[in-house]
């Protein structure tokens, strides 16, 4: 006797080759378009009117570097499926501003930065376990071991 096929697994399984697709580009956007902020290997046009100002006002002040090199880590803790909730951690606010700095002053790229968007919300859904703790409401704090037993005495 046949019995039905299952879709659950199919639909398992084409769920985890929509996340690791979407883990592997999303690691090699960050990783080509950090180390683009080092190398220069891909040429880009200046931005103009407020966006250049802004991106001006990052650049002299090396803040920058900073971000590059964010989304250098980010990118490859990603490729290599290492501490990807980290990786999801360090590159959210980066994903954020992408979208913000396109919305509101370059709208030209605004379509790579929803791409990125996508691509960032398939990865965390596929590891939001690893956040729940940071979305409880309230934690129970607990005193440290050393502070528990220990006592002052007064000096007199």
């Amino acid at each position: 006797m046949d019995f039905p096929k299952s879709e659950m697994p199919e639909r398992s399984f084409s769920m985890k080759i929509l996340t690791s697709v979407s883990r592997f580009l999303l690691g090699l956007i960050f990783l080509v378009f950090g180390l683009n902020g080092f190398l220069h290997f891909i040429p880009m046009p200046p931005p103009t009117g407020v966006a250049a100002q802004f991106v001006g006002a990052m650049f002299v002040t090396k803040y920058l570097l900073f971000v590059f090199a964010i989304e250098v880590i980010g990118g490859v803790l990603l490729l290599i499926n290492r501490y990807v909730p980290l990786a999801l951690t360090l590159l959210g606010p980066i994903v954020a501003n992408i979208l913000f700095f396109h919305t509101l002053m370059e709208p030209s790229g605004l379509g790579l930065a929803l791409f990125v968007a996508m691509l960032w919300g398939v990865v965390f859904v596929s590891v939001r376990s690893a956040f729940t703790v940071i979305f409880q409401a309230r934690v129970e704090m607990e005193a440290a071991q050393g502070l528990r037993h220990s006592r002052v005495d007064s000096l007199a």
